[in-house]
């Protein structure tokens, strides 16, 4: 069986173009979408008198399990991440950060942290910064 017949898709190597005329996107990974309509046309193009191996087919399923199992893990692994910076930045609350930015080095005391876009932001004096920015932490300043 071709590539062109599983992925609907012809394929013309000299100019990178589909037969749509529309540039093909290369992707690095097959994703799960892209498992099963493998799967899904494998077992459509069989031959009835031949048809695939158990075994050939418990793996197949194996590694569309691992697969989503993989997919879920990158899901948790992103999920603490957030989790951890958040609980960085609310540690700096009332500190003395020093950030790198691209006007140069800013110091100020952190007075709030914002995580409601999906990254996590340090308000330094009125001005949010995204935590990454950060360089070093100090105890806020005593007051005489």
């Amino acid at each position: 069986m071709s590539t062109s017949a599983i992925s609907g898709v012809a394929f013309n190597p000299a100019n990178s173009q589909t037969q749509a005329g529309s540039a093909r996107t290369p992707q690095k990974a097959l994703g799960q979408a892209d498992f099963l309509k493998l799967l899904t046309v494998q077992l459509q193009s069989q031959d009835p008198m031949k048809p695939m191996e158990d075994t050939s087919f418990m793996a197949q399923m194996a590694q569309f399990s691992s697969l989503q199992q993989s997919s879920e893990m990158a899901k948790d692994i992103s999920s603490l991440h957030n989790d951890f910076a958040l609980q960085s930045a609310t540690g700096m609350l009332g500190r003395q950060v020093t950030l790198n930015t691209t006007n140069g080095l800013v110091t100020g005391l952190v007075q709030s942290v914002d995580a409601s876009n999906g990254s996590v932001n340090l308000n330094v004096d009125g001005t949010a910064y995204p935590l990454s920015k950060v360089v070093g932490v100090a105890p806020a300043p005593s007051r005489a």
